[in-house]
């Protein structure tokens, strides 16, 4: 049964990065880090599919995974060709991103996002043998991303591959969803869990104010605060998690939306940023500044409005790939049999009820003519 709880979480995950992208203000970051709790939601579901398949939950999940981003690259790779992106061997990255895939001046920006999925593929391919490790040795292998992320912060190894430098920024949250999963960080003591989240929280904010990136206090630009802080921001969030949050769809709304979006993620991540991009130009048109409080509220609003119609267009993907019926707008309930059972208008008896004898009656009808068993009942 899923939790609820973990649905609102990503859910709320989804909803501010599209919001931060449009926006572009550092304070959701902070507010919310939604990309590492992202990834911390999806090391659990990880660990759950390896528990109950294997090593073959590893196509399971790339499966799921690849399909959305076919589907854009069918869109936007063509696209690309024809406005200068060289056909090289590179485009085939967009099959199977283990690093970044070529993009022109256009679609760089506009599809960004997909280091996102470069990460997560990676962060799959590495499970089963990581999940082993971390059973053995849970609190060192924990540690490992986050020393790996510090020597290449202080300068002892800078020149470290992008894929390196990112498993020690997020693999760490994906760590803690293991240990989510596993019930590590429920067993906590409030004695250990508590100082552990505010020395994080503490040490995280402190390199953030002390470290300011370029747009200022982005945790994005911020990586060794980015991993600290959001830490703590995961073991409140995820570790101290409600096992069931039922009041989610007291609100029919509410509960659809939440159900709508989680099972349109990947759609609404991959292809979101093609329209903050698309966007943007029409700020100087209409006299708005870049900043303009109603101006960026329309654009939140017609950046979610076109998602929701690329959703409804490609979303379905989504569904096929985890073998699911497709569905147009998912979250609908399902009648069950005994629901369509109910709700049949009610009839005669069939006629095979005619072949039960009834019971004798005390005063026997006159001229019934007897059933003609062997001729109803030969072959039912």
């Amino acid at each position: 049964m899923r939790n609820r709880y973990l649905d609102l979480l990503r859910f709320l995950a989804i909803v501010r990065v599209v919001v931060y992208h449009v926006t572009g203000y550092a304070a959701l970051t902070l507010v919310f880090p939604a990309m590492s709790v992202m990834f911390a939601l999806a090391g659990s579901l990880m660990v759950a599919s390896l528990d109950r398949t294997g090593v073959p939950a590893v196509a399971r999940r790339l499966r799921r995974l690849l399909p959305s981003l076919w589907v854009l690259a069918a869109v936007f790779v063509p696209a690309m060709l024809l406005t200068g992106l060289p056909l090289t061997p590179k485009v085939l990255l967009w099959l199977f991103p283990v690093s970044d895939p070529p993009a022109n001046y256009w679609g760089g920006l506009a599809l960004s996002p997909i280091w996102y999925l470069r990460d997560y593929l990676w962060f799959v391919l590495a499970s089963p043998l990581v999940l082993r490790l971390f059973r053995r040795a849970p609190l060192p292998t924990l540690l490992v991303p986050y020393a790996l992320l510090a020597t290449i912060e202080f300068g002892i190894f800078p020149d470290a591959p992008t894929v390196l430098r990112e498993f020690g920024l997020y693999f760490g949250a994906w760590l803690l969803g293991f240990a989510h999963h596993d019930g590590l960080l429920r067993r906590m003591s409030n004695r250990v869990f508590v100082p552990a989240v505010l020395a994080l929280g503490a040490a995280g904010l402190g390199w953030i104010f002390t470290h300011p990136g370029p747009r200022g206090y982005d945790l994005n630009d911020i990586h060794l605060g980015n991993a600290l802080w959001s830490a703590a921001f995961i073991l409140v969030a995820i570790g101290r998690a409600p096992a069931e949050a039922p009041w989610v769809d007291r609100y029919p709304l509410v509960g659809r939306m939440v159900t709508v979006l989680n099972r349109r993620a990947l759609t609404v991540y991959l292809w979101h940023m093609s329209f903050v991009v698309a966007l943007t130009p029409l700020v100087g048109l209409v006299g708005w500044t870049p900043r303009d409080p109603l101006g960026l509220a329309v654009r939140v609003v017609l950046v979610f409005a076109l998602v929701g119609v690329v959703t409804l267009l490609v979303g379905w993907v989504e569904d096929v790939a985890a073998r699911r019926p497709p569905e147009l707008f998912p979250g609908r309930p399902r009648r069950t049999v005994v629901d369509r059972a109910a709700a049949a208008p009610a009839g005669p008896a069939p006629a095979e009820t005619e072949l039960v004898p009834a019971a004798p009656a005390l005063i026997p009808a006159p001229r019934r003519p007897a059933p003609d068993f062997d001729r109803a009942g030969r072959g039912a």
